[in-house]
């Protein structure tokens, strides 16, 4: 039975700071970070936390962690392995939507429980868009079952969301102001959640495989930018960005043919690609000779290309698969370049420029005023003024803007990939994880080792580090710490404890844990779930209190709950995907709804069974 509490003045201040976070959260009046800060300001004001405490939240080790998560998450991108990873395995999806949503979504799902979801969700964002193309099925059918399932892998480990890597601060704040008595809570280690985490990505996986399919919207929106993309280019310069995969037979008419006599026999038609044992050369040079057994990656208008390869004994194929990570989208594409006055290149032919050899650029096309040259085009002259379409790799395009010669129209991802580091980059990563599991060191100690040697190993510079920091969330956070230990400082948790739970009266401790994650769902859904998860442990700790039951388990319903945002676009997964997957608010609601309550469903029974 607990001891009647008494409402304070402090209580009173706290309850008010409480009303006007949520305000700020729903209403959107100023952004949330920018509300953080005032509401850590006014805990300070008001003197509900100490002076002398007000910014350990900026030295938190949930704060910490998060930024070196975010370091080590970039630090992997930027060597390429994510994508290399995902490529490989989406190449035995086929076009077949039911083979295509499991492997997709369990390979988000399992990548974002070692990074931020948004991470994990954008690192896949471009795979996914290719993917819809090549199999012919919208995006809208594709991106909510990926996005749904980066935000279920942050539940896997206890460094997959912020929610998580907060818990343990929140738990060791409660543990120095516990009863007398009562028993410290322990923290809870890496993967304590990973059985939990797992059964619901699975859940959701089977979801989207059986029901989802009737809720998804079937529209083709989402193939709108890279549509209109190629029909930009194939409009204003006729090239058709159409990609075909070709082996070359030993009785080929192209068997020791050079690129330039190959592509002359053809016009319009170019040879992008070509692999030779585990040799693969993007914009090979014009002398470059094509083996037997070699495999070539071919663009133009597919007749055309039909015309080629029958003419040279080509079997050809509309599917990339070796060439599938080489011509991503987010590897290479097509561009635009402007040759300005005074450039180098000017009175110079393309043959004489050798662009493929010096720049790793194939020219597609020249605009000339109102002409456009597409063929025999090593042969035509420069002029100031010429625009250039192009196709190259980013990193190739990326040097050669740095080149006065040319102005750049294009835009393209600028990020240098490091496929050299990537050895470093994973030794780091498991350096870090194993000093977490297996050391007594700080989590946040253990994170930032992996982070500060990828930054001194050369995987990813300071300055890159810095970027890919999300630093609004750094600030949410660390500006909300205060507000969790007021309300629990001030006895305003334990208030709010005793209320709820005469107003429930006796009932069972599931049915307890069962409102607190949907009390959670309902906060995160309205705020982030950063500001869910510190309202909501102090509340959850002390109802478990009172109770009877294990604080420490109600605390993690909480943090898990936090993750149960998929009724509308609020999360910034959902926010994500909401354009390119032209979905609307009644498309969360409608697929959303049903994943929020399995969610609840599994998180419940998992969380007693486990713990």
């Amino acid at each position: 039975m607990m001891t009647p509490i008494a409402f304070t003045q402090d209580m009173l201040a706290v309850l008010l700071i409480l009303g006007l976070t949520i305000y700020f959260f729903v209403s959107e009046v100023v952004r949330v970070d920018v509300a953080a800060l005032i509401i850590l300001i006014l805990i300070g004001v008001t003197g509900v936390v100490p002076a002398t405490e007000i910014f350990d939240g900026f030295a938190s080790n949930a704060v910490i962690s998060i930024i070196a998560v975010m370091i080590m998450g970039g630090g992997l991108d930027r060597t390429g392995i994510m994508t290399q990873l995902a490529s490989r395995i989406l190449r035995i999806g086929g076009r077949t939507e039911k083979r295509i949503i499991p492997i997709i979504s369990g390979t988000v799902g399992v990548i974002s429980s070692f990074m931020q979801n948004i991470g994990a969700a954008a690192l896949f964002l471009p795979v996914v868009s290719r993917i819809s193309v090549r199999a012919e099925i919208p995006l809208s059918r594709l991106l909510m079952p990926m996005g749904f399932s980066a935000i279920l892998g942050g539940t896997m480990t206890m460094v997959g969301s912020s929610p998580l890597i907060l818990l343990n601060d929140l738990i060791a704040n409660a543990n120095a102001r516990l009863p007398a008595g009562v028993e410290p809570m322990a923290a809870f280690h890496l993967f304590s959640v990973t059985p939990i985490g797992m059964t619901m990505l699975i859940g959701g996986i089977v979801y989207f495989m059986l029901l989802a399919p009737r809720l998804l919207p079937d529209t083709h929106e989402a193939t709108a930018d890279t549509a209109s993309t190629a029909k930009y280019f194939e409009d204003r310069y006729g090239v058709n960005g159409m990609m075909f995969e070709a082996t070359v037979p030993a009785d080929s008419a192209l068997v020791d043919k050079t690129i330039r006599d190959a592509e002359n026999a053809k016009g319009n038609v170019w040879i992008l690609a070509i692999r030779s044992g585990r040799e693969t050369v993007l914009e090979p040079p014009m002398d470059y000779t094509i083996p037997a057994g070699s495999t070539l990656a071919l663009m133009g208008e597919a007749e055309q290309v039909e015309e080629f390869a029958e003419s040279t004994g080509l079997p050809l194929a509309t599917n990339l698969e070796v060439f599938l990570e080489t011509l991503n989208p987010s590897h290479s594409g097509i561009s635009e370049i402007v040759i300005p006055p005074a450039s180098e290149m000017a009175g110079r032919t393309v043959r004489e420029l050798q662009m493929r050899k010096n720049y790793g650029i194939q020219v597609l096309a020249i605009r000339r005023r109102e002409e456009t040259i597409t063929h025999d085009i090593s042969q035509v002259s420069i002029e100031e003024g010429d625009t250039l379409v192009l196709h190259s790799d980013w990193e190739d395009l990326h040097r050669l803007a740095q080149n006065r010669s040319v102005v750049v129209v294009t835009n393209y991802p600028h990020e240098v990939v490091r496929p050299n580091r990537v050895y470093h980059a994973l030794g780091f990563f498991l350096l870090a994880i194993g000093l977490a599991l297996f050391s007594d060191m700080r989590l946040s100690l253990a994170l930032l080792t992996g982070a500060v040697g990828m930054i001194a190993s050369g995987v990813i510079t300071i300055d890159e580090a810095y970027q890919s920091v999300g630093w609004q969330s750094v600030f949410l956070l660390a500006s909300l710490l205060p507000l969790g230990i007021a309300v629990d400082t001030t006895g305003t948790a334990a208030w709010i404890a005793q209320i709820t739970l005469q107003a429930m009266g006796d009932v069972p401790i599931w049915v307890l844990q069962l409102a607190l994650a949907a009390l959670a769902t309902g906060f995160t859904l309205l705020m982030s779930n950063v500001g869910a998860t510190v309202l909501l442990v102090p509340l959850a700790i002390n109802i478990a209190l009172g109770a009877g039951g294990d604080p420490a388990v109600f605390a993690l319903v909480v943090a898990l709950a936090a993750s149960n945002s998929f009724i509308i676009p609020t999360h910034q997964v959902n926010a994500l995907i909401m354009g390119p997957g032209g979905y609307r608010v009644a498309d969360f609601m409608r697929a959303g709804g049903f994943m929020t309550l399995l969610f609840l469903a599994i998180l419940i029974p998992m969380v007693n069974l486990i713990f």
